[in-house]
C-alpha cells in the first residue's frame, strides 16, 4: 500500500480547479457536493458550469492559471484539455505543499479521487491506486447493489445516540457490542428499510434500557496454514469481532491483516528450542483477558486441536468459568499437502494417513515405529525436520524402505512455498536445506508431488 486512505473535510474550504470542460464539470459537482468553496480557473466555461456559476455555485477566479492562486487553497485539481497545463499546476502545488490531482495522470497526483459509495453519513471508496479505474469502479457497482439505502440514515441516528450509549456504557468493548446488537436486530432495521425513523429510535431506546454489561469470552480459531484464503467464515468473523487477539508465530501476515485495526494484538509465539512465552502464562493471560469482559481471539496455526495444545487452553479457561467456542482450522497436513501436490490417500499408494509429531513427549514416551513404519500409508510429520535422521533410522529399522518416497514441503500454501523431493534415505540433508517452517511427507503419494503439482496449461501451445 503506497497510498494513505482518507476523508478530507472540505465544507467551507477553497479548492482549486484548473479547467472548464466536462471533466472539470464532474469534479465540481463533486466538490460542491462536499460544501467546498469552489475557484475555477478556466479561459470559458462549458454549458453546465456557467449555469451553475449564474447560480453564484463557485467563483470564476480567473481565465489564466497563475502559481500564487495556490497560496489560499487547501488542495487542487487540474482538469483542463492542455497537458503541459496540468503539469505546471502540479508542480507549482507541489512546490506550495498543496495536495493537487491531475485527472488521468497517476504520476502527477498527490491525492487520488476513488470511486464512492455514499450513504451519507457512511460513505465507501474504492480504489486501485490510479492503476485500473474501471476495476474500481466496477467494484464500486457490485459494493452498491449490496448497501442498503437507509444505512445512512441508520448512521445518523446512532450518530445522535453515541452520547447516551457511551453514558451506560464505561467501557469501549461493551459499547462496539452494545451497536453490533442493534445494528444486527432485525426490527430495527426492518423500520428503517420502511422509512420509520421515529419507530427505529423506539426499538434503539428499549434496547438501551434492557442491556446490560455482558461478560468476556474467548474464541479458539484455527487459522490455517498460511494463504488467508483457507480462514473459515466464522474464524474470519471472530478475529473481526475481537478486542483482543492472542497469536502464535505460525500465523501468517495475510492472516493478521485481518484482525480489525483497533484491537490488540499480543504474541504469544513458540518455535521449536525457543518457547518465547510459556504455555502456562498463555493459558493466564486468556483468563485475564476474559474476565476483564474482553471477547478474545486465541488465534492459533493451522487446527487448534491438531498439535495446537488448544484442549490445554480450554481446561484452563472451564476451569474458571469462562465461556468459549472452538472454530476448526485447516491443517498444514490438508493445506500444504494439497497445495504440493500430493494427495494423503491414494488408491493404489496409501490407504492410510498418520499425522504424528517430531517433538517427544516430557516424560520419554516413544512412538510405536512398526505402525509408522507399514507401506501403503502416507505418514506425514510435524515440526520433525530437526529431527530427521533420528526418523529415517527408526523408519529403516522397522521395515520402511530406503528409497521410499519423501518430500519436505516449507511455507506451505504461501506464495514462498517450496517443495523437496528425495527418498528415505535422503531424508536428513533434505531438512537440513528446508526453510522453516515445514512439513515432512513419508509415503508413495509423496512421489507424485512432480505429477500433480498445481499448474496452467499452455493455452498458446
Amino acid at each position: 500500500m503506497n497510498t494513505f486512505p482518507l476523508f478530507a473535510n472540505l465544507q467551507n474550504r477553497p479548492v482549486l480547479v484548473v479547467g472548464g470542460g466536462t471533466v472539470a464539470a464532474r469534479k465540481i459537482r463533486m466538490l460542491l457536493k462536499a460544501q467546498a468553496q469552489v475557484r475555477v480557473v478556466a479561459p470559458r466555461l462549458h454549458a453546465e458550469l456557467q449555469a451553475l456559476y449564474a447560480e453564484k455555485q463557485f467563483e470564476w477566479l480567473a481565465e489564466g492559471f497563475a502559481p500564487e492562486q495556490l497560496d489560499t487553497v487547501f488542495l487542487a485539481i487540474a482538469a483542463s484539455a492542455d497537458a503541459d497545463l496540468n503539469r505546471t499546476v502540479f508542480q507549482a502545488a507541489e512546490a506550495r505543499c498543496r495536495l493537487c490531482n491531475v485527472v488521468d495522470e497517476a504520476e502527477l497526483c498527490s491525492f487520488i479521487v476513488p470511486a464512492v459509495i455514499d450513504r451519507s453519513p457512511v460513505q465507501i471508496a474504492v480504489s486501485s491506486n490510479a492503476q485500473a479505474p474501471v476495476l474500481a469502479r466496477l467494484w464500486r457497482e457490485k459494493l452498491e447493489s449490496l448497501l442498503p439505502q437507509h444505512l445512512g440514515a441508520v448512521a445518523a441516528q446512532a450518530g445522535q445516540w453515541r452520547g447516551r450509549v457511551k453514558e451506560k456504557f464505561a467501557d469501549v468493548a461493551q459499547r462496539r457490542r452494545f451497536w453490533e446488537g442493534v445494528f444486527a436486530h432485525p426490527q430495527y432495521q426492518l423500520l428503517h428499510e420502511q422509512g420509520d425513523a421515529v419507530a427505529a429510535e423506539q426499538v434503539l431506546q428499549q434496547l438501551l434500557h434492557d442491556s446490560a454489561p455482558t461478560g468476556g469470552s474467548v474464541a479458539l480459531v484455527g487459522a490455517g496454514v498460511g494463504d488467508a484464503g483457507l480462514l473459515t467464515l466464522k474464524g474470519l468473523q471472530h478475529i473481526q469481532a475481537a478486542d483482543v487477539v492472542l497469536y502464535d508465530a505460525l500465523v501468517s501476515e495475510q492472516v493478521l491483516d485481518l484482525v480489525r485495526r483497533d484491537a490488540e494484538k499480543i504474541f504469544v509465539g513458540k518455535r521449536a528450542r525457543n518457547h518465547s512465552v510459556q504455555q502456562a502464562e498463555t493459558n493466564r493471560l486468556l483468563v485475564e483477558l476474559a474476565q476483564q469482559g474482553k471477547r478474545v481471539v486465541r488465534l492459533k496455526g493451522g487446527d487448534p486441536f491438531v498439535f495446537g495444545r488448544g484442549a490445554e487452553e480450554l481446561q484452563a479457561l472451564r476451569a474458571h468459568g469462562i465461556p468459549y467456542v472452538v472454530v476448526p482450522g485447516v491443517t498444514a497436513a490438508l493445506a500444504a499437502t494439497a497445495y504440493a501436490g500430493i494427495p494423503l490417500t491414494h488408491r493404489d499408494r496409501a490407504q492410510t494417513a498418520m499425522l504424528v509429531t517430531g517433538h517427544c513427549q516430557p516424560d520419554g514416551r516413544e512412538l510405536h515405529w512398526q505402525t509408522l513404519a507399514q507401506g501403503n500409508q502416507t505418514l506425514v510429520v510435524y515440526m520433525g525436520t530437526i529431527k530427521a535422521a533420528e526418523l529415517v533410522e527408526n523408519l529403516l529399522a522397522h521395515g520402511r524402505a530406503a528409497d521410499t518416497p519423501v518430500a519436505v514441503i516449507s511455507h506451505g500454501t504461501l506464495p514462498t512455498q517450496q517443495v523437496l523431493g528425495g527418498t528415505l534415505a535422503e531424508l536428513p540433508q533434505l531438512a537440513a536445506q528446508a526453510p522453516a517452517p515445514a512439513l515432512i511427507v513419508v509415503g508413495e503419494t509423496a512421489a507424485l508431488h512432480r505429477e500433480l503439482a498445481w499448474f496452467q496449461p499452455n493455452k498458446a501451445a
